[in-house]
């Protein structure tokens, strides 16, 4: 495909605001897969080419929150493996199950941590006790929401930081921090299936990575500095979005 320079422009700049979002509260791809398809970019090639970019705005918010004492990769070991399992599997079944219960299933829960994190005003704002194992968390859920991602995909990064936040005991922060490590692992796998098809538009989704790899640094700094309640608002502003996106294509 070939594209106008204004055009470069408008998905540099996607790239930008979607990595910055994505580094706080998740959702990025709200921003950039519609910018994609404004610009003209089939479904599928959209698809692909925002998972290559989106994996660039991960890795560098994970990096960034891991230098800044946020993530330590030998806690999150068990979580990584098993979310990349997860991955495996839920990519390959996407091939063979049809994925139309999830679109009504997904609204659903996200609605329910919606109105949960709304009547829990403490939620997060400090460490609690966990109420599962570090180990048995990461397998549950490791494997669960791997799976899902690689599956289906929307609120990934939601269900990531409420379960970190509800089950494991973590603060906002440390959550949000840690989900961007866990949606790395599934992105990858994902974006591997997307390089063997074919289907990624490199000029593109590489511009893009630019400026997702600006705007996952600057939005994990944001998350580093702002207090909870910031972050808890952008978390549930992009969690508000997402069901009303999910909403919208079930319709």
């Amino acid at each position: 495909m070939e594209f106008e320079i204004w055009q470069f422009g408008v998905f540099f700049a996607a790239g930008l605001i979607g990595g910055f979002i994505d580094a706080i509260a998740g959702g990025g791809g709200l921003i950039c897969l519609p910018a994609l398809m404004a610009m003209g970019v089939p479904p599928h090639a959209a698809l692909a080419t925002n998972k290559l970019q989106g994996s660039f705005g991960t890795f560098t918010a994970t990096m960034n929150f891991a230098k800044k004492g946020f993530i330590n990769f030998k806690e999150l070991f068990v979580g990584i493996v098993c979310t990349f399992i997860g991955a495996c599997i839920g990519t390959v079944l996407i091939l063979f199950i049809d994925a139309k219960f999830l679109k009504f299933l997904i609204p659903v829960l996200l609605l329910a941590i919606f109105i949960y994190t709304i009547f829990s005003p403490k939620l997060g704002e400090e460490d609690r006790q966990a109420k599962l194992s570090s180990k048995t968390f990461y397998l549950l859920f490791g494997l669960g929401l791997g799976f899902y991602d690689g599956f289906f995909g929307p609120g990934t990064g939601s269900f990531w930081t409420f379960a970190l936040v509800g089950f494991l005991g973590l603060g906002m922060k440390k959550a949000v921090a840690q989900t961007k490590a866990f949606n790395f692992v599934s992105n990858i796998v994902s974006l591997a299936v997307f390089i063997v098809g074919g289907q990624i538009l490199w000029l593109v989704g590489l511009l893009m990575a630019v400026g997702q790899i600006v705007g996952g640094y600057l939005g994990s700094n944001m998350v580093i500095k702002k207090d909870v309640k910031f972050i808890k608002t952008m978390f549930l502003t992009m969690v508000g979005l997402t069901i009303l996106k999910l909403i919208y294509d079930f319709i």
